[in-house]
C-alpha cells in the first residue's frame, strides 16, 4: 500500500480530488476555491481539471454560498462549502442553525442536506480580527449538525472524504496552524479500513494522567506529554476528532485508570467544549478521579492581536502546569 509523506493542507487536496472522482454530485463552492485554488491552496488545481461548473468561485457572500448550497443538497448534489476563514462564517450562521442543521428533522427525514462546511480555525498565524477564531462550540451545540475537526494528514485525507460521503450535514474544522505539517498517508487505502470518522483516537498512551485535545491543539498535548518525561509523569493523549457527537468511551476507560484529566483547546473556557467534557467525565469517572478534570484554554477575551497571541493560545507550559495542578490535589 502506497505511503507518502504529505502535508495537512496537501492531504486535504487529494482527498477532494478522490471525492471529485468518485461522485459526479460532488461540489465546491466558495471564495477564491476555483482559479486561485483557495487562500491556503487547499483546491489548488481542482478547478483546472474538473471545469468551472464543480469547483465554483462565489461572490463574497457566506450566507449565499450556505443558501445555494442547499438548494443544490435538495435537488441531489453534495456540495463542499468553503468559508474563508473562520470569523466569516458568521454572517451563514442562521442559514446553518436555521436550515441546514434542522431540514431533516423537520421533514421528519424525507429530506437530506449531504452539505460539508469546511472551515480553517484556531490561531497560530499571526492573523488579525475575524481571521484567527475557534467557532466549534457554537456549531456542537446545534442540534442536528455533526462537527469533527482532523489534526493530522492521514486523517486530513481520510476525513474529507468520509464527510463528503456522509448524508448528514458536517461542520469539518481544519487548524490552519497545522496546515504545512507532514506526516504520512496511505493515499490507496480503501475508505472503508479508514479510521471512523466518529471515533476518538489514542495517540499516545500512558498512565499518569489523560490529556484530551482537538485540531491544532493535539501537536501541544503531544509535545508536552514528551516534556512531561522528564518529570518522571507518562502522559496519555488523546485526539478527540469528532466533537458532535462526542465518543468518549475510550476516555472514560483510561481516567477510570489514571484517575485525572486535563482537557486542551482554544476557544475560551467560558461555556467551551471543555466544560461539556468535563461534566461527562465527571459523571462517568467520579469514584476513579483523583482531582477534578482541570481545562486549558484560550482566555475570555476576543482574539487578540497578533502580536500578543502567543500569550494567549494555550501553549506546553500551559499545559504542563494544568497537569501539575492535578497533582496537586
Amino acid at each position: 500500500m502506497a505511503t507518502e509523506t504529505l502535508t495537512l493542507g496537501k492531504a486535504l487536496n487529494l482527498g477532494l480530488r478522490r471525492a471529485l472522482e468518485q461522485d459526479p454530485k460532488v461540489i465546491i463552492m466558495g471564495e477564491d476555491v476555483g482559479k486561485l485554488g483557495g487562500v491556503f491552496r487547499i483546491t489548488d488545481g481542482l478547478q483546472k481539471d474538473f471545469g468551472e461548473n464543480r469547483i465554483i468561485d462565489t461572490p463574497l457572500a457566506e450566507s449565499g454560498i450556505i443558501g445555494t448550497a442547499i438548494g443544490l443538497a435538495i435537488r441531489g448534489y453534495r456540495p463542499i462549502c468553503e468559508i474563508q476563514f473562520d470569523g466569516f462564517v458568521y454572517p451563514a450562521y442562521d442559514q446553518i442553525v436555521s436550515q441546514v442543521a434542522k431540514m431533516h428533522y423537520r421533514s421528519q427525514g424525507k429530506v437530506k442536506l449531504p452539505i460539508v462546511i469546511r472551515i480553517p480555525f484556531g490561531g497560530g498565524i499571526g492573523a488579525v480580527e475575524h481571521h484567527s477564531e475557534s467557532p466549534e462550540a457554537y456549531f456542537s451545540h446545534t442540534a442536528g449538525l455533526k462537527v469533527v475537526s482532523c489534526a493530522s494528514p492521514q486523517d486530513a485525507y481520510a476525513m474529507i472524504q468520509q464527510a463528503v460521503t456522509s448524508d448528514d450535514p458536517i461542520v469539518f474544522l481544519e487548524p490552519k496552524r497545522r496546515y504545512y505539517e507532514k506526516g504520512p498517508v496511505e493515499i490507496d487505502a480503501p475508505l472503508a479500513d479508514a479510521y471512523p470518522l466518529h471515533a476518538t483516537r489514542l495517540v499516545r498512551a500512558g498512565r499518569d494522567a489523560t490529556v484530551l485535545a482537538y485540531g491544532p491543539m493535539v501537536r501541544t498535548a503531544l509535545d508536552a506529554a514528551t516534556a512531561a518525561e522528564e518529570d518522571g509523569r507518562d502522559l496519555e493523549v488523546f485526539d478527540l476528532r469528532s466533537l458532535s457527537p462526542l465518543d468518549l468511551r475510550p476516555v472514560y476507560d483510561s481516567v477510570r485508570r489514571t484517575g485525572r484529566c486535563v482537557v486542551v483547546h482554544e476557544a475560551p473556557g467560558n461555556l467551551g467544549l471543555g466544560a461539556e467534557l468535563a461534566a461527562r467525565i465527571t459523571e462517568e469517572c467520579f469514584y476513579s478521579l483523583e482531582a477534578p478534570v482541570l481545562r486549558v484554554t484560550g482566555y475570555d477575551t476576543p482574539y487578540p492581536a497578533a502580536r500578543v497571541e502567543e500569550e494567549y493560545l494555550p501553549n506546553l507550559d500551559r499545559v504542563l502546569d494544568g497537569v501539575d495542578r492535578t497533582f496537586g490535589w
